[in-house]
């Protein structure tokens, strides 16, 4: 069960959350749905990767199956860079970098094509943050959590004022036209483990299995495990957003479908969305090995 984190000790983890695992849109390609060019150079798995890395994650978690995770690892690599400290590397002659570390976390093998939607990514990617950490050092435990999906396209660079408000005991959330993900739209909040018990709990009671109770019939194979479809304003209802930080940015689009994507593709916020700065392939270095550019 997730816990709060280490509230006294002088650092604040915020985990960053990338679901990539979820129900296949309609766009129909030959690589995955995470993977839509929204500018030069520009994916919309790595416009996420840059939120979280804008909001001050500690560690980013990709969530997404085994099979799809070779290619999306072999562009984002192993760690991004800090915005913060890049900028400061540039206007500084002994500048120094923040490397933030990137996690590929599989869906586990019982949840997958049964209760593995966008939102269910969201928390087992939390949950699976949330274990590692404790085995390595209480120490490490996240306080927060900040979910950052690629199906919405907004500028990750507007966050990076926010970054104190977001690292903090108080909930944070943007929005767009007073829509946020209670609204079903991908755009970015954080959640504490008080949320993430919430939200599960609703999940496992409002779904469906295979049966229905212990000594009855099957379900039919269409109503059987339903929280695969399940929106994002149905699983982040319970998401506590009392009194919480607000990020209002000034356009958004909706690029899980097709005309979703068109619609950003053609319109003049395009032109003010480029990459901010270049991910590369960055590849942490083995344990007990020396790294030779350095």
């Amino acid at each position: 069960m997730i816990e709060v984190g280490s509230q006294n000790s002088h650092s604040f983890h915020l985990a960053g959350i990338v679901p990539v695992a979820g129900q296949k849109l309609d766009f129909n390609f030959p690589w995955h749905d995470c993977l839509q060019p929204i500018g030069k150079n520009y994916l919309a798995v790595e416009r996420a990767v840059l939120e979280c890395a804008y909001a001050g994650c500690e560690t980013i978690w990709v969530v997404c199956h085994n099979d799809m995770q070779p290619l999306i690892k072999h562009r984002l690599g192993e760690y991004v860079l800090d915005p913060v400290f890049l900028q400061r590397t540039r206007f500084s002659a002994e500048g120094e970098q923040h490397e933030i570390p990137i996690y590929y976390v599989p869906i586990h093998p019982k949840d997958r094509d049964k209760r593995d939607c966008l939102g269910w990514s969201v928390l087992y990617g939390a949950l699976t943050s949330y274990w590692l950490s404790k085995t390595i050092s209480k120490w490490i435990v996240p306080d927060r959590f900040y979910a950052a999906f690629p199906h919405g396209v907004y500028n990750p660079e507007l966050i990076q004022p926010f970054r104190k408000n977001i690292s903090s005991k108080s909930p944070f959330y943007i929005s767009w036209n007073g829509k946020s993900m209670k609204d079903n739209e991908y755009l970015g909040f954080t959640f504490d483990g008080e949320d993430f018990k919430k939200c599960r709990k609703f999940l496992r009671k409002e779904s469906t299995g295979e049966f229905i109770g212990y000594d009855a019939d099957r379900i039919p194979i269409e109503e059987r495990w339903s929280a695969r479809f399940f929106e994002l304003d149905k699983i982040f209802k319970h998401v506590n957003i009392e009194e919480a930080n607000v990020l209002e940015v000034p356009w958004y689009y909706n690029i899980s479908t097709w005309d979703g994507l068109c619609a950003f593709l053609g319109s003049k916020d395009r032109k003010k969305l480029d990459k901010p700065y270049d991910i590369g392939y960055h590849k942490l270095n083995s344990i007990g090995t020396d790294n030779e550019e350095k």
